[in-house]
């Protein structure tokens, strides 16, 4: 198989037939995990930010490329806590335990994510999607880091190649995501806050609503239009706020708005609620990113009213058991009717952003300056007329966002 610790342009992917792999078993040899702040002193509707910390982790091969051994990287998004105690008294210690016959595919070259999914996941029960999602999410991801450098190609072409037929998107559309309440942030700051985005080549933004009074979300609502040229171009989240009463009020505010969507109304788990606006709210809706496994999922779909041709479906692999869950959510949405471009990801990070463009998703989430250093993308990828393109380098990418690839390589240093 091939490997990289170098910076690739598309022509310098190594072919699996240059390097030498030893006919021994990939092993996993050390896994290092630590909490970092993310903190940011701003709210939506249910929470502040200040105390948010993500747990992130280094999975570190016996594979050596370059002198240095082939290492994947994992971290959760934000909106959830670290895992830290589920990861080093749990999930850890399972996985280092197994045997590596019961880890790598077929060749013994490399991981095997699904083997290693079921491995983590020996011995849960089903249900109960709380903080274990987080905690297996953050390590499938840095199985997946592992094993797109293993094959030499990067994470969004290997998904492509596996998954849907060997068509990759070359740019992707994203949206930036703000409009938080902040202590004595009035309209102008608001409406300087989105011409950012603009100016950063966002064409569609998100802001936050339910943490003021209807009144106060309308002025704020139509303050974002008036920057931005059109309602269609704005989405609003109350971040699951509001009661019946409350999510209707807003619903017949918000239809003559024509808006991006209206997202995350009332408890994401509460499908009732959530099938009653769609039946007074015409326009797009959007949810799902507190949804932690392919059946709470499947039961949105099945009792939550949502629109196969309209609405948008957000789930977050890195908060939901990883892409292996993931893979079995898009397979489970494809038998009920929904297109994979209506789903758009949460989350605002690097692996969102190739299951994007590998699995032909509709988009991705984006944080312009907000849950640094894990949101964002490349460094040299700049958003343009709404679309990111992303780095041909083996993995997911990290080693192309300097900020956060410095906080990666010093857990293993």
């Amino acid at each position: 198989m091939g490997c990289s610790g170098r910076f690739l342009g598309p022509s310098q992917i190594i072919p699996p037939q240059a390097i030498q792999w030893s006919s021994s078993n990939m092993k996993i040899v050390r896994i290092h995990h630590t909490t970092v702040p993310i903190r940011s002193f701003i709210r939506n509707a249910y929470i502040d930010f200040s105390q948010m910390q993500c747990s992130v982790v280094a999975l570190v091969t016996d594979r050596v490329c370059d002198g240095k051994p082939v290492v994947g990287y994992g971290f959760n998004s934000n909106g959830r806590y670290h895992a830290h105690g589920l990861l080093s008294e749990r999930f850890i210690p399972r996985l280092m335990r197994a045997d590596s016959a019961d880890l790598v595919d077929e060749t013994g070259d490399t991981l095997d994510p699904a083997k290693v999914w079921r491995v983590l996941m020996t011995g849960e029960k089903p249900g109960g999607h709380g903080e274990r999602s987080v905690a297996v999410g953050v390590l499938d991801m840095a199985v997946w880091d592992v094993v797109a450098k293993a094959a030499g190609v990067p994470l969004w072409s290997l998904l492509a190649d596996r998954f849907n037929h060997g068509v990759a998107d070359g740019r992707v559309w994203v949206y930036a995501a703000g409009g938080y309440y902040a202590p004595d942030k009035g309209i102008d700051a608001l409406k300087d806050e989105m011409r950012g985005y603009l100016d950063l080549g966002y064409r569609t933004v998100k802001l936050k609503i339910g943490g003021a009074p209807l009144a106060q979300d309308l002025a704020r609502i139509e303050a974002v239009i008036e920057v931005v040229g059109a309602g269609d171009r704005v989405a609003v989240d109350a971040n699951g706020r509001f009661d019946r009463k409350t999510a209707l009020a807003y619903a017949e505010a918000l239809q003559p708005y024509g808006l991006c969507w209206y997202e995350e109304p009332g408890d994401p788990l509460d499908f009732q609620l959530q099938a009653e606006v769609a039946k007074h709210y015409d326009a797009p809706l959007a949810t799902g990113e507190n949804l932690f496994s392919m059946q709470d999922a499947c039961n949105l779909v099945r009792y939550g009213g949502l629109r196969p041709d309209r609405d948008w479906l957000q789930f977050d692999c890195a908060l939901s058991y990883g892409l292996v869950e993931y893979l079995r959510t898009l397979r489970m949405l494809a038998e009920h009717g929904w297109s994979q471009r209506r789903v758009v990801p949460h989350g605002g990070h690097q692996m969102s952003l190739n299951m994007a463009a590998g699995l032909g998703l509709g988009g991705n989430e984006s944080y312009p300056g907000v849950f640094q250093p894990f949101g964002g993308f490349a460094d040299d990828r700049p958003v343009q007329d709404g679309l990111v393109a992303l780095p041909h380098i083996p993995g997911i990418g990290f080693e192309a966002k300097r900020d956060l690839y410095s906080v990666l390589k010093d857990l293993v240093a």
